[in-house]
């Protein structure tokens, strides 16, 4: 919902009731994640994609039922390998689909979770998918918050339960099924929760003005990520050479690392791209004392083993040293600012992913990988590598 955040609030303020469906859940090589979404108006309007084209004629049909009855329901879609191909996908899958109806009336949060993903917030949106007891409860939601919940789900019991566990999926920005006995009890498996977790977009702090952080920029941007251009000259650093960036920052960079040094957590990506001892040596020793999960360094080898030398002068630890990406990137023999930004965009999703960074056709084995390195681009954010 966060890419079609836009027409759900326009739509949302109108007071017309609309449809929304949402993957979640996936098997095999599907070609969405869980948590896409596409919303249908009342007249037809569709906004987003749910599997790039396979089964959005079956979904929209599905969302005009359920706007005329008012009621949810979940479904599941089989996309072979052929359909999938045939628009311009390379592999299907399964795909699970909740579609439910939506209207100011059924949904009263949805306001204040609309503002707190602009806002930057954290919050969570827990729904019943399945329910065999037929208890009528499916459509019901919870809100998430870290520190309150709003909205009932027939079962104190299962609330409970479900506002733990929803917060340690919101304290790693992720999204998918929890499954439960029906009435909270998580030795069962009976009743199906989907948790959407909208987390604040990861942090990549870009430290040098110059050409090459511009097109870092606008890939991070890409990527999902809340971009911070800093820089402690004011002439380079300016909002009209960054137009992409969320922020920029006429500071010295270990100064303003030093002041949201509490703010840095695994999910953010700094690079340093200044290669200037007097910049990069401070504000990578600042670095290596945070819990970043990707630090970078650009330079030629000789800047790298320069920079090395000064910051075990400087008292940085091998360990630490040991998580300094240096040279940046990955070597696709990038030159310019954009392709040197691709290489550095790929190393970003290598290191999420673990992939081995060669080329598809020298490897064996699944293409996707399942578990996530380091939470560096949580699901729902831009157009992560899969």
């Amino acid at each position: 919902m966060r890419d079609i955040r836009a027409a759900v609030s326009d739509l949302y303020a109108s007071g017309e009731t609309f449809a929304l469906a949402t993957v979640v859940d996936t098997y095999k090589s599907a070609p969405r994640d869980a948590g896409a979404a596409m919303l249908v108006s009342a007249s037809g309007e569709v906004v987003g994609s749910v599997s790039g084209g396979c089964v959005e004629g079956a979904v929209y049909e599905e969302a005009l039922e359920v706007i005329r009855t008012g009621v949810p329901v979940r479904r599941t879609y089989g996309v072979s390998d052929d359909d999938a191909f045939s628009v311009g996908l390379t592999c299907g899958g399964t795909l699970h689909m909740f579609v439910e109806p939506v209207s100011r009336a059924g949904y009263p949060q949805l306001g204040a979770v609309l503002g707190a993903i602009d806002e930057h917030q954290p919050v969570a949106v827990a729904t019943i998918v399945s329910d065999p007891s037929d208890a009528g409860r499916v459509g019901l939601r919870r809100v998430v918050w870290p520190g309150h919940a709003e909205g009932g789900l027939g079962s104190d019991r299962l609330a409970d339960a479900l506002d733990d566990d929803v917060r340690g999926m919101l304290a790693q920005g992720s999204t998918g099924l929890l499954r439960y006995g029906t009435d909270g009890q998580r030795r069962g498996d009976q009743l199906e929760v989907f948790v959407q977790s909208f987390a604040p977009a990861p942090r990549m702090l870009v430290f040098g003005a110059i050409d090459f952080a511009a097109a870092v920029a606008d890939l991070g941007t890409y990527l999902g990520y809340r971009v911070t251009v800093c820089d402690a000259r004011p002439v380079f650093a300016t909002a009209k050479r960054f137009p992409t960036a969320d922020e920029v920052v006429v500071k010295w960079p270990h100064v303003f690392l030093d002041e949201i040094a509490d703010q840095i957590d695994e999910r953010t990506a700094i690079c340093v791209l200044t290669h200037d001892p007097k910049f990069d040596v401070p504000v990578l020793t600042a670095a290596l004392r945070t819990r970043a999960g990707y630090i970078g360094a650009m330079g030629s080898r000789r800047t790298h083993e320069d920079r090395v030398e000064r910051l075990r002068e400087a008292g940085v630890t091998e360990e630490a040293l040991e998580r300094l990406h240096s040279p940046i990137g990955l070597d696709l023999g990038a030159r310019t600012p954009e392709e040197t930004a691709v290489s550095i965009a790929a190393e970003l999703v290598q290191t999420r992913w673990g992939g081995s960074g060669r080329a598809l056709r020298e490897t064996n084995g699944r293409i996707h990988h399942d578990t996530p390195r380091t939470p560096l681009i949580p699901a729902g954010f831009g157009h992560p590598a899969k």
